[in-house]
């Protein structure tokens, strides 16, 4: 182990002066991997559909090719997912990343190239053990076992050739190297099973007794296995556990929400990472111990176009390259990769806080939103404003949805939030009370819209019983980590649904 820990750090080393590089000369790397990207595909389908070949600039390239999402692209997928290929990009694609978003009922299957595997994925997990170290030089993560809080996967066979398809961490461990895998817990049979209940079971009996130092996965499925972990053990504490657990890296959604909860059952120091990954690529990463948003990784075979977030939903819409974009302004991100996905925008909605060097903060998702009567919530301003509500009111949120209520004859519109609560506030209407001014500060049209409650009474916030959000992604068949509990919707589908799983008489609920 102590061989394997020298050589992993001088590798860590080696490759953080690589990423100084590309934060040198960001505009030159994306411009080299733009045209890496063009030459790879000129020869697909989509390289002759759209001549690639001719392209030569990159006001060319998106004068040219428009902006797809993934319904556009979703029948020659399927053709993929049947054995064709050749299609989006010149090399075999057989691994696909399922993800259900948090906007459609449907799967999307993602394709994953191995350039996309090794160029993308691997590379940032690499580079986020580089970061952790340089930024803190006595780590000691490689003295034991990261805890790896992957999905499950399945296999389909499609003439006599295995195709497979799962959630992106999933189909990462599957193909991991020999030494990733023996310095990862639990073992592989448990990592990828399907059944998220006994799974999180057999995670926690069967890592007890490793020495943990770190810890990959979504904060919520990961809070619900350290949970069980004690139930198991009897302890209070995490550190009675693994006392050389070290740091936590995450991802997935804000973890502004959870760190309270991470404090309670983990004491003493302990160091927490953000990554922004998704089943299309790694984008980002925490650089800095003092700052909360995210380098922009320009080397991972992604070429990048923003569009500015108020162009979304009109029919002229211009994307700016990366020597374009302005500090402040929020975008939804299109990106161009090495599994041969072409202008393709993710459903992110990105705000560059700094461009020297680029970095970002996730504002949310561009179906992810409550705009019923021109408020244009946000993701954002929801996450700042309960965690100004809850600092001020003492309340811990374990989970949360909102959505519109709609105008109903005299009744204005207004927005309700079902609130799952670790820690309930001393007093609910102050609570409400603070949110909703919290928001108003962070949102000028929502301010202007509950002026006077003329256009948005105040907002209503409905307490759900311990464990509803829970039981309503079991019933979905949603448990795993790809799965999240959306935050905002502009419908009231997810919200009916859950309020279906409680007490048929609403009133027994509080409500303000």
């Amino acid at each position: 182990m102590a061989l394997i820990n020298s050589v992993l750090s001088w590798l860590m080393k080696k490759r953080f002066h690589q990423i100084e590089l590309f934060m040198k000369y960001p505009l030159e790397v994306q411009e080299e991997l733009f045209k890496k990207l063009l030459f790879n595909g000129k020869d697909t389908e989509w390289g002759k559909r759209f001549d690639f070949q001719s392209i030569k600039t990159r006001k060319e390239f998106a004068e040219r090719i428009p902006i797809h999402q993934y319904e556009d692209i979703k029948s020659d997928i399927d053709r993929v997912r049947k054995g064709e290929q050749n299609i989006f990009w010149n090399s075999e694609i057989k691994l696909f990343a399922k993800s259900s978003g948090t906007t459609s009922e449907k799967s999307k299957y993602i394709p994953v190239s191995q350039e996309a595997l090794e160029e993308c994925h691997y590379k940032g997990g690499k580079d986020m053990a580089s970061i952790y170290c340089h930024n803190y030089p006595e780590a000691q993560i490689f003295d034991g076992r990261g805890l790896t809080i992957g999905g499950s996967h399945q296999i389909t066979e499609i003439n006599n050739e295995n195709y497979y398809s799962g959630d992106l961490s999933a189909l990462i461990m599957e193909n991991l190297p020999y030494w990733a895998e023996f310095m990862r817990v639990p073992k592989r049979s448990v990592a990828l099973m399907g059944e998220w209940e006994e799974k999180i079971n057999q995670m926690a009996l069967t890592t007890i007794d490793h020495n943990v130092t770190n810890i990959l996965g979504v904060p919520s499925w990961t809070l619900l296995l350290l949970q069980r972990i004690l139930e198991i053990t009897g302890k209070k504490d995490i550190r009675e556990v693994w006392p050389n657990l070290e740091t936590f890296f995450h991802g997935g959604v804000n973890f502004g929400p959870y760190r309270q909860q991470f404090q309670d059952i983990i004491s003493g120091p302990m160091n927490y990472m953000e990554t922004y990954t998704a089943s299309e690529g790694f984008f980002g990463l925490q650089d800095r111990i003092d700052g909360d948003d995210l380098l922009l990784m320009l080397d991972y075979g992604i070429y990048y176009e923003f569009l500015p977030v108020d162009q979304l939903h009109t029919k002229s819409q211009t994307t700016v390259t990366l020597e374009e974009v302005q500090a402040g302004v929020n975008y939804a991100m299109v990106i161009s990769t090495n599994a041969g996905l072409w202008r393709y925008l993710i459903g992110d909605t990105v705000l560059f806080t700094s461009t020297n060097p680029y970095r970002i903060k996730i504002t949310g998702r561009t179906k992810n939103f409550i705009n019923a009567v021109g408020e244009e919530l946000i993701i954002d301003n929801a996450e700042k404003a309960l965690a100004n509500a809850c600092k001020k009111s003492g309340a811990i949120i374990t989970e949360y949805t909102a959505a519109p209520i709609y105008f109903n004859g005299n009744e204005n519109a207004g927005h309700q939030w079902l609130i799952e609560f670790k820690k309930e506030p001393d007093n609910i209407e102050y609570f409400a009370e603070t949110l909703d001014n919290a928001l108003k500060s962070l949102n000028s049209d929502y301010e202007a819209k509950r002026y006077k409650n003329m256009v948005l009474r105040p907002l209503e916030i409905r307490q759900m019983p311990t464990g509803t959000f829970y039981r309503w992604l079991k019933k979905k068949n949603k448990l795993g980590g790809q799965y999240k509990v959306p935050r905002l919707s502009n419908d009231r589908k997810y919200v009916d649904e859950i309020l279906s799983l409680i007490d048929k008489n609403k009133d027994d609920y509080p409500k303000r």
